[in-house]
């Protein structure tokens, strides 16, 4: 009979057998393939009865509204570093397969929900998409603070890109979904605004996590640039500019100590002293 742990996918494990890296391996190649191939259709095609993204994006301008070339940019890094991702996932070295599989579960699950938003979204079903927003959001926080310590080849493409890619969804795909252009949503946008730039700080102060600096910047960034050409809302560009110069700032006292010599969290894969005897696959015949 199975135990919890063997049975529950987000259960943390020191090994996986031959079978389950097989599962993770398999199932994140369809669910990343599914991923770009919506992503790369609605872009460049409209769906049937629906919009592409970037139409979806212009149709209805928001105090959250990103930038499509800087947003795109952004998605294009992430996904060639989920490609990496999957190359150590479908790699000979133990140590480093066990650390790929060892989030699988989480990012199947984040791909499966980042396309239901591509296909809510652009068929503007607004409240489900910030729905699958928020489910994800969950998802990500628990696959952040599960793995702390997992190697940069992880971090980032699995763990801290997609998160703040979500995070800032929430903000763009609730704006939209509220319509937010009445005198007190206009209001409550220049409030809300400022959340993003604590959010970032947090992560910076508590665990000098560099990676999620940099990439709230690039979104913020999209964000300053967009508002500054929509003008939706007057000062949100301006607060978006002001934010973008904190989060770089606060970002640079992080990596320049780490440059010269301090290592951060992320930087490194530290193993668990009890698990570097034990962290081999299991390569028993099944």
């Amino acid at each position: 009979m199975l135990s919890l742990s063997t049975a529950n996918p987000f259960a943390r494990r020191e090994t996986y057998d031959k079978r389950s890296v097989a599962t993770y391996r398999a199932l994140t190649i369809v669910t990343w393939l599914l991923v770009v191939a919506l992503c790369l259709a609605y872009t460049i095609k409209d769906p049937a009865g629906a919009r592409t993204i970037q139409d979806q994006n212009a149709t209805h301008p928001s105090p959250f509204a990103l930038h499509p070339v800087i947003t795109g940019i952004y998605w294009l890094l992430l996904l060639v570093l989920q490609i990496v991702y999957i190359c150590f996932l479908f790699g000979t070295t133990a140590e480093l397969v066990s650390a790929a599989a060892s989030v699988g579960s989480h990012f199947i699950v984040n791909n499966l929900l980042v396309s239901s938003f591509i296909l809510l979204w652009v068929h503007a079903h607004f409240w489900w998409a910030e729905v699958v927003l928020v489910f994800n959001f969950f998802n990500l926080t628990s696959l952040y603070f599960r793995h702390l310590r997992a190697p940069f080849f992880v971090h980032i493409p699995v763990v801290s890109g997609p998160l703040v890619w979500n995070f800032m969804a929430l903000f763009t795909d609730g704006a939209v979904t509220v319509n937010a252009q009445s005198l007190v949503t206009r209001l409550f946008a220049n409030i809300a605004i400022w959340v993003i730039m604590l959010y970032g700080l947090l992560f910076l102060a508590a665990f000098q996590d560099y990676a999620i600096g940099i990439e709230m910047a690039l979104l913020v960034a999209a964000l300053a640039v967009q508002q500054l050409i929509i003008k939706v809302i007057p000062l949100q560009f301006i607060f978006a500019f002001i934010i973008l110069g904190v989060l770089v700032l606060a970002t640079l006292l992080i990596v320049v100590p780490a440059f010269f010599g301090k290592e951060l969290r992320f930087a490194k894969y530290e193993y668990e002293e009890e698990a570097i005897g034990e962290s081999r696959l299991l390569l028993e015949d099944e």
